[in-house]
C-alpha cells in the first residue's frame, strides 16, 4: 500500500467538490489486483492507516492531489493535425484530416502515433479517454496495444465510414461490421480497456452501416458507441438532405438503436428541446469540445438547456479540432463559452463544476461513475499530483487564494502541462 499526504480534491455524489487543504490518501489492492483507493479524507483522521507498518509514505505538502482527468472525445489519429487552417469543419475534414487519417493503414506509422498520443495525454494529467481511431483496424489494435502496455483505462474504436469518403479511409459495409465485431471480441474488457462502436457521422456511413452498426449495439450492450452529431448549420443541412425521413440529425441515430447508455455524442450544439429530451431518456451523453468549437467556429453548447432538460455531458479536447491537450484549457474554453453562449447575462460556470465536467461528471456520462474520475474510496487510483506554483504567476496567483474556487480558477486560468507535476496510473506512477 501507499500513502500521499497532500490538499486533496474529490467530488461527492452530487458533484459537490470535497476539499481537504491538509488530507491523507491511501492506495492499494482492490478487486482482481486494480489499484483502488483505499481510504481518503482528513489528514487527522486518516493518518494512522497512513502511517502504518508496511505502508510507504510520501509526504506531499503544498501540492494537490486531484482525479486524474478524463477525456470523452479525443481523435488519436488527428495529433499532427492540431494547428491546421480550414474555413470550417468540413473543409479542414477534406484538406487535413482524411489524407492524414489515410496514412494509419500502416501498423508501424499507427503505434508510432499511438505511444506519442499516449505520452501527451499522461503529460497532461489524463488517466481515460473515449478515442477515435481511423477506419483502419490497424489504427484501433495499435491504440489498444499501447494503452494496454500501461495499464490505462481507455475506450476506442475503428471508425466506420462506407460513403462520402476519400480512397484511403472510405472502408467497405459489410467488412466494416466485420472488422468491429472482432475487435470487440479481441478486446473489449480486456484489462482496463473498452471498445466503443464508432460511426464517423451521419453523413459518412450509409444506412445498411449505421443498422449495422445499431445491430452491433444491441448484440453488445455494455460496449460504447461514440460520434458526432449537431457540429455545425452545413453539416446540420446535409444530414436533413441526406435523411429526409429523420426529425432531426440525432433522430438518425435513434432510428438505428444508436441512442441508449454508454452512447457519447461529440459536440451536440445545435440541438432543440426535443433532441436534449431524447439524450436524456436514452441515457446518451454530450461530449462538450469548447476549444474545437471556438478554433472551428461551430457554436456554443448550451448548458443552461442541457441542465433544464437533465441531459448528461462533461468536457473533451477533441484534437485535432480543438487547440490542446490540456484540460485547463479545455476547462478555460467551456468557462468561455458558459459565459458568451447563453443567455444575454451570460452563465458564469462555477470552477468546481468546470472540474467536475472533467473528471467524476464525465466519467457519470460515460457509466464509469465511481470507477475512475475521482478519488473516493473503491474508485480505481488514477490520479494527478498538480503543482500550484508551476510557474511565477500561477504561484503568485495560487499564494492569495483565499477558498477552493479561488484555487481551481487560478489553475484553470493560468494552468497547462506545467502544472501537472506526475500522473498516476492505477496508482503507479509511470
Amino acid at each position: 500500500m501507499k500513502a500521499y499526504r497532500a490538499s486533496l480534491l474529490r467530488f461527492d455524489a452530487a458533484g459537490q467538490a470535497e476539499f481537504d487543504a491538509d488530507g491523507g490518501l491511501l492506495v492499494g489492492p482492490g478487486p482482481q489486483g486494480t489499484q483502488r483507493v483505499l481510504d481518503v479524507g482528513p489528514w487527522s483522521r486518516v493518518a494512522p492507516a497512513c502511517e502504518a507498518p508496511g505502508v510507504v509514505f510520501e509526504d506531499l505538502r503544498g501540492q494537490l492531489i486531484a482525479p486524474g482527468f478524463v477525456d470523452m472525445h479525443i481523435h488519436y489519429p488527428q495529433t499532427d493535425v492540431i494547428g491546421a487552417p480550414a474555413a470550417g469543419l468540413l473543409p479542414w475534414l477534406e484538406h487535413y484530416t482524411f489524407p492524414h487519417e489515410s496514412r494509419f493503414a500502416d501498423p508501424t506509422y499507427a503505434s508510432s502515433v499511438a505511444e506519442f498520443f499516449l505520452d501527451e495525454l499522461q503529460r497532461n494529467g489524463v488517466t481515460t479517454a473515449l478515442t477515435f481511431a481511423t477506419s483502419h483496424p490497424a489504427s484501433a489494435n495499435a491504440l489498444f496495444a499501447a494503452a494496454q502496455a500501461r495499464g490505462l483505462r481507455l475506450i476506442t474504436g475503428k471508425v466506420l465510414q462506407d460513403r462520402h469518403s476519400p480512397d484511403g479511409v472510405r472502408d467497405q459495409t459489410e467488412q466494416s461490421l466485420i472488422d468491429t465485431e472482432a475487435l470487440i471480441r479481441r478486446w473489449h474488457g480486456v484489462d482496463r480497456l473498452g471498445y466503443a462502436i464508432t460511426p464517423r457521422f451521419a453523413p459518412t456511413s450509409s444506412q445498411a452501416q449505421l443498422q449495422g452498426a445499431g445491430e452491433l449495439a444491441a448484440r453488445y450492450p455494455d460496449v460504447w458507441v461514440q460520434s458526432h452529431v449537431a457540429e455545425n448549420h452545413d453539416e446540420v443541412r446535409w444530414v436533413a438532405e441526406l435523411f429526409p425521413q429523420a426529425r432531426s440529425y440525432l433522430d438518425v441515430y435513434r432510428s438505428v438503436g444508436l441512442l441508449r447508455a454508454r452512447a457519447v455524442y461529440a459536440h451536440c450544439i445545435h440541438l432543440d428541446a426535443d433532441d436534449r429530451a431524447l439524450m436524456r431518456d436514452t441515457g446518451a451523453a454530450a461530449a462538450v469540445s469548447p476549444t474545437s468549437n471556438l478554433f472551428l467556429g461551430s457554436g456554443f453548447f448550451d448548458y443552461a438547456a442541457a441542465d433544464a432538460a437533465g441531459m448528461a455531458y462533461g468536457l473533451a479536447s477533441d484534437v485535432g479540432g480543438g487547440m490542446s491537450f490540456s484540460p485547463f484549457h479545455t476547462m478555460r474554453a467551456a468557462y468561455v463559452v458558459g459565459r458568451e453562449g447563453q443567455t444575454k447575462l451570460g452563465l458564469s460556470l462555477s470552477p468546481s463544476h468546470l472540474w467536475w465536467q472533467h473528471t467524476a461528471g464525465a466519467a457519470q456520462a460515460m457509466g464509469l461513475g465511481g470507477v475512475v474520475g475521482n478519488l473516493q474510496p473503491g474508485c480505481e487510483a488514477d490520479f494527478v499530483l498538480l503543482n500550484p506554483k508551476a510557474t511565477p504567476l500561477l504561484a503568485r496567483k495560487t499564494a492569495q487564494a483565499e477558498s477552493l474556487d479561488e484555487l481551481l480558477f487560478a489553475l484553470i486560468v493560468l494552468g497547462d502541462d506545467r502544472v501537472v507535476a506526475r500522473t498516476h496510473i492505477a496508482g503507479v506512477q509511470p
